[in-house]
This record gives structure tokens, sequence and C-alpha cells, in this order.
């Protein structure tokens, strides 16, 4: 395991410093969310009560006022925006920089995700945002993670929506060996025949992968394997491995993990919901938060450094020549 920070140091030294720092803006935006919420109290009781005597329907005169009032919960709500990202921006910082590691609140993508959109791990989408991304090394190996958010544009009675079609974690680790092919793993059943029945190969990133047959029937029952060194794929998918990987998505509730195995690193992608939210306006909050992402961050650490580490039994990879 990884030595994660100690949230105690940390809040005693700088960081603690720099949060106290924070006191007068974070009571300056209470008293804007609070304000904003008062305006909007007034008017959804006032806005209803017109609404009921005119149209002498006391449920459309409520209906509208709760309206009202939800969308001022939301205008309050937007108050603590941009405080909320400075107090988390601050937070993981530190947290990176007692790690020595680096962290960016919007981070630049690089060659794990263009894998990602060539091998089929990330769905087509007409915008993206990435946010909260970690960089450095686990011991002597490269390692990154960060969120992604993709949408897709639609049109519904005439007008623009966006729908997500992946929102997660995006986790990059670097191998002691390089991969003499190239293995995806993803669910069952994700590449299906036209008259059923899964594909025997498919072709993605100018490669054709085969489907690889595993020992293993539970997992066989879950996952498929692709790739175009059947022995090694046997080798890197062993059972003891896949419950490391399963293990990255237990740990965030997550679902429908995806890896590929290519040149000398492993790529995981995992829906989730939203990590590393260490930002808030309440100082009394503020160790609880850092706690929390001290473990979500040292938890997804700690599996990519396992995910380095030989299975047990007699496996030989394959021959990198």
């Amino acid at each position: 395991m990884i030595e994660r920070p100690d949230p105690d140091v940390l809040l005693a030294g700088p960081l603690g410093q720099w949060l106290a720092s924070q006191s007068e803006a974070r009571d300056t935006v209470k008293a804007k969310v609070k304000h904003r919420r008062r305006l909007t109290l007034y008017a959804a009781l006032g806005i209803g009560f017109v609404i009921m005597l005119l149209a002498r329907d006391p449920e459309a005169g409520f209906w509208f006022g709760g309206f009202i009032g939800l969308g001022g919960w939301v205008w309050g709500e937007m108050a603590k925006t941009e405080l909320t990202k400075t107090i988390k921006g601050g937070i993981n910082g530190a947290i990176a920089e007692a790690l020595g590691l680096t962290y960016a609140m919007e981070p630049a993508t690089g060659e794990e995700w263009t894998r990602a959109r060539k091998f089929g791990l990330a769905p087509g989408y007409d915008r993206a945002s990435f946010e909260d991304g970690w960089s450095g090394a686990i011991g002597a190996l490269p390692f990154r993670v960060y969120e992604a958010h993709c949408e897709v544009e639609y049109e519904d009675d005439g007008k623009t929506k966006w729908r997500t079609v992946f929102r997660g974690v995006v986790l990059s680790v670097g191998f002691t060996r390089r991969f003499h092919g190239t293995t995806l793993v993803e669910r069952d059943g994700a590449r299906k025949k036209w008259f059923g029945g899964e594909k025997e190969e498919i072709k993605l990133g100018g490669l054709i992968l085969g489907r690889c047959d595993m020992v293993d029937q539970t997992f066989e029952a879950r996952f498929t394997v692709w790739g175009d060194d059947p022995v090694e794929a046997r080798f890197l998918v062993h059972p003891e491995y896949i419950e490391r990987l399963t293990a990255v998505e237990q740990a965030f509730a997550g679902s429908n993990l995806r890896c590929l195995f290519c040149g000398g690193e492993l790529l995981i992608l995992i829906d989730s919901k939203d990590l590393f939210e260490s930002g808030g306006i309440e100082a009394s909050k503020d160790r609880e938060l850092l706690v929390r992402t001290i473990d979500q961050f040292g938890t997804l650490a700690d599996l990519a450094k396992r995910l380095n580490e030989a299975p047990r039994g007699n496996f030989t990879p394959a021959s990198t020549g």
C-alpha cells in the first residue's frame, strides 16, 4: 500500500493556514446563498398565492410556487460553485503534493484517451469535459487518473439537449513489462452478431482481435476477452488478476469496467459517480472531505500498484522476443 498523507498533519500545515484564510470568502458566499433563497421564498409564496386567487386553483398555485422554490434552491447552489472549486483545488493539490504527484482541476488528455477512443472503451460523443487529474508515479511506474464526462447532442421538440453517454474514471497504469500483444477486456455480450451470439473477432485500432476463451467459467459469464495473442491474454486475465480489476469497480460503486493491455500500459475505464469532491463552504466539513478524498485516491493508487504484481501460480507470459 502507498503511504497515505495524515489529514491532521496537512491541516496543521500550510493547507490549514490557507483554509483559514478562506473564512471571509465563505461567510460572503453563505450570505449570498441565504439572500437568494430568501428572495425566492418570497417570490414563490407571492406568485403562488396570486395564481391561486386568479385561477381559483389551489393546486396550480402550489405547484407553480414549488417550481419557483426549486429554481431558487438551484440559484442558491450556483453561488457556491466558484468557491467550492477553489477550495477543492487547494485541498486536492495539497494531497497530491504530499504524495509527490501533480494535480490539475482541468487536466489535458493524452495517449491514454486516444487509445480509449480507438479501442472502443469510450463511446462517441459531441462534447467532453475532464476534471480532477492526478499524475506522477506510483513507485517507479507512471500513473494517471482523471474523471471524464462525455455527452451527445440531440433534438427534443425542436430544442437542443444533451445526454450523458459516459461519466466515470479513466485510469492509466504503467507496467513493469511491455505486452507482446493487445488484450481488451469488456463486459460479456457487448459485441453481438446480427443474428445472435457473440462475434469471433473484431477490428479495433487497426488490429484484428479474436475472442479468447478463458478457463474460468464464472469469469466467462461476466466478461469477454479479445486479443491478438491468446497465450498472453490467458496469462493476463488470470482469475486472481480479475479479482483485482473488479476490486477497482467495487471500491467506487462503479459499473461497466473495461480495460486494455497495450504497449506497456494498462488502461481502465469505469462508469462511476463523481470522486475527489473535497471542496465545500462549511469549514466544519473540511477534515471529513479531506479524509474521504485521501481514501478514494489511496484506494485507486493501492489497486494500481497491486495490478503490477504477478498473479500466483505457474503462469508464464508470452515471449517478448
